[in-house]
């Protein structure tokens, strides 16, 4: 038997390499030129109107210089900076006419590559004319909705083509945008004119234009939030109403203490003004959120301010994307920085981009005072206990959750705590606290990370270029903080599939734990952004506002009864649905280990059944107790940073 398998291997093997039958793969399309960094011969021109706000469709139209007859490849864009994604949005593309001289132009989509368009430019060309429109979404059900009756916002990497071939930052753009009579508009973009309702803008690089979204809208005001350096900084809200407008000084100071502390701890800044464009708009979504070097984006709800005291659990976004000016704009990790929108990205680094900003947010946002500390706190416990005994750990690494954004582009999940989603920045914010504390231990106090945020962050102040960066890069600049084994602290933590790293709270002077009660911060994460109830860590279950199972957690009570994520809850032991029965049933099954299981009443689909959830563990909600045998290091980090 041994001889006939080895004689047969051998048989087979002789004919690797040979001629086999079937079919054999297509000769590659025609090139796509790979972008090269020399200057675009000629300038662009791209004007926008986004006037037909009742359809939502933004009209473009581009004069593209040409120089020699032959296969022009004009690029829509895909890998959007910020998103870490091919996330560029060409199912909303559409109407493509292309003229030189005023006759029309057969182009053709590349067969390989969907976002790119071959153009056959014509002798004696000296430019061609591009129009098309981009239909933004008409409904949620589309996507994120961009335009209101009254404001609307505008990514320029939505509404451009450019030609394949050149770096971004050399292709010189002249932008304008038409907006709707009467309208306002706000982009970190200089101007150069208005005349009516056009805005015109000065000359700038493509990677400068397309980093520079616009807001416009009917009612705008503009909040002067320049902090002691004196570098300019606004806050550029527009609202549905004219009433929505005012903000309590007290808030806009709050802003204005965001960029002041914000400046001391990088101890410098990349622009030479920067604009947080704020849209509070029930019908413009916060799916618009998105951050960019001298701006941020900001979608909310129009209620952000006017229930501030409400709304803890919001805050932070200010202060995260903000500091992304510095963390991920201007400091950028190398293998995620792209010559051009059409390059993929690779994500290994976003435990700095994402999981840096986060906890440089968090501090940002404790120490304006945006946050008290005690919602600072409950933050971090919720960011503790959403790790702590997560299921996911158990087989997927942190590492590799840096690729999610590219696996799925944030939709919907059945198990997503057993899958693991975008932890890059909540476990990422706990690594960064973990080597805060232990410097601050090691050093007596003397050193801290703010010390590394400076000499990383806050190099080259003033300059806009962005610098690249490398893992080692990271660790030579936490040893000139701290000289540390930083490459095995980081790569066991990062590779690893032990339990969350809580170090940092303990070090800081903390530990987690549960009770009965959620805390104020806990609340309006309930109340306001997930309206309805979280039951994470009893029973095993998120539920939306709609009633629906929005998470069931893996191998918890209620996973472990047979419920499922999108199951509509109808009744708690037998009754009705409400979220105070399922709180009150909770806590009767915790009256003793005899009592009967928590009976949920669901339908899936069509399909109507019932659990039954063994769970005699009553309420808990994760909170941060003080450890009085440690430092409060923590407090200290969170304190903010005097002049």
């Amino acid at each position: 038997m041994r001889l006939a398998f080895a004689s047969a291997t051998l048989i087979a093997l002789a004919g690797v390499g040979a001629a086999s039958p079937g079919p054999q793969p297509l000769a590659p399309t025609a090139a796509i030129p790979s972008p090269r960094d020399e200057p675009y011969p000629g300038t662009l021109r791209i004007a926008i109107d986004v006037s037909d706000v009742t359809r939502r469709i933004y009209r473009v139209h581009e004069d593209i210089p040409v120089r020699q007859a032959g296969d022009l490849v004009l690029l829509y864009p895909r890998w959007l900076p910020g998103t870490h994604a091919p996330e560029g949005a060409i199912d909303r593309f559409a109407g493509l006419v292309v003229q030189a001289n005023h006759v029309a132009l057969a182009w053709t989509r590349d067969a390989a590559d969907v976002y790119a368009f071959h153009v056959p430019v014509p002798a004696g060309a000296r430019s061609i004319a591009v129009d098309f429109q981009y239909l933004s979404p008409a409904s949620h059900e589309v996507g994120a909705q961009q335009v209101a009756r009254d404001l609307l916002v505008m990514d320029w990497v939505d509404v451009m083509l450019y030609p394949a071939g050149y770096f971004t930052r050399q292709i010189s753009v002249d932008a304008s945008v038409r907006v709707p009579d009467g309208w306002h508009v706000a982009t970190a973009l200089e101007i150069a004119s208005t005349q009516g309702a056009v805005t015109t803008f000065k000359t700038a690089p493509l990677e400068t234009v397309g980093d520079s979204p616009v807001h416009a809208g009917r009612y705008a005001k503009r909040y002067d939030v320049t902090a002691s350096d004196g570098t300019p900084a606004a806050l550029d809200l527009m609202t549905d109403r004219a009433d929505q407008l005012a903000i309590a000084p007290e808030l806009v100071e709050r802003v204005r203490a965001i960029v002041e502390q914000a400046t001391r701890l990088f101890g410098s800044h990349h622009y030479n003004h920067y604009d947080f464009l704020l849209a509070l708009s029930d019908e413009v979504g916060e799916n618009t959120t998105l951050e960019h070097h001298r701006s941020a984006e900001y979608g909310e709800t129009v209620d952000f301010f006017a229930d501030w005291d409400k709304t803890p659990a919001f805050r932070d976004v200010l202060a995260h994307e903000y500091v992304h000016s510095w963390d991920g704009k201007f400091r950028r990790p190398a293998d995620l920085w792209t010559p051009n929108y059409n390059v993929a990205m690779r994500n290994s680094l976003l435990w700095v981009y994402e999981g840096g900003t986060q906890y440089f947010g968090y501090l940002v946002s404790a120490r304006s005072g945006c946050w008290t500390k005690q919602q600072a706190l409950d933050q971090w416990a919720i960011t503790a206990a959403s790790l702590d005994g997560q299921p996911g750990r158990t087989w997927r690494p942190l590492q590799d959750t840096t690729n999610d954004e590219i696996i799925n582009p944030r939709r919907p999940m059945s198990w997503p705590s057993w899958q693991r989603f975008e932890e890059y920045y909540t476990e990422g914010a706990l690594i960064w606290l973990d080597a805060d504390t232990l410097i601050r231990e090691k050093t007596g106090g003397a050193k801290s990370l703010d010390d590394f945020a400076r000499a990383f962050f806050g190099i080259d102040n003033g300059s806009f270029t962005p610098e690249v960066y490398t893992f080692d890069d990271v660790v030579k600049a936490l040893n000139g903080v701290y000289a540390y084994d930083w490459a095995t602290f980081l790569r066991t933590r990062l590779d690893g599939t032990r339990g969350a790293p809580l170090d940092g709270i303990k070090r800081g002077g903390y530990h987690l734990a549960f009770d009965a009660k959620p805390s104020e911060y806990w609340q309006s994460y309930e109340d306001k952004r997930l309206k309805g109830v979280d039951h994470t860590y009893s029973i095993g279950v998120v539920i939306d506002k709609d009633n629906l199972l929005a998470q069931v957690v893996w191998d918890s009570p209620a996973a472990k009864a047979g419920a499922l994520a999108g199951s509509k809850v109808l009744a708690v032991d037998g009754i009705a649905f409400e979220p105070a029965r399922l709180k009150a049933a909770i806590v009767r099954a915790a009256s003793s280990a005899k009592a009967d299981p928590i009976e949920l009443l669901l339908q899936n689909g069509e399909r109507f059944f019932t659990v039954r959830i063994q769970y005699h563990g009553g309420l808990r909600y994760p909170h941060l107790v003080r450890d009085p045998a440690q430092p409060a290091l923590l407090d200290a980090i969170l304190a903010a940073r005097p002049s």
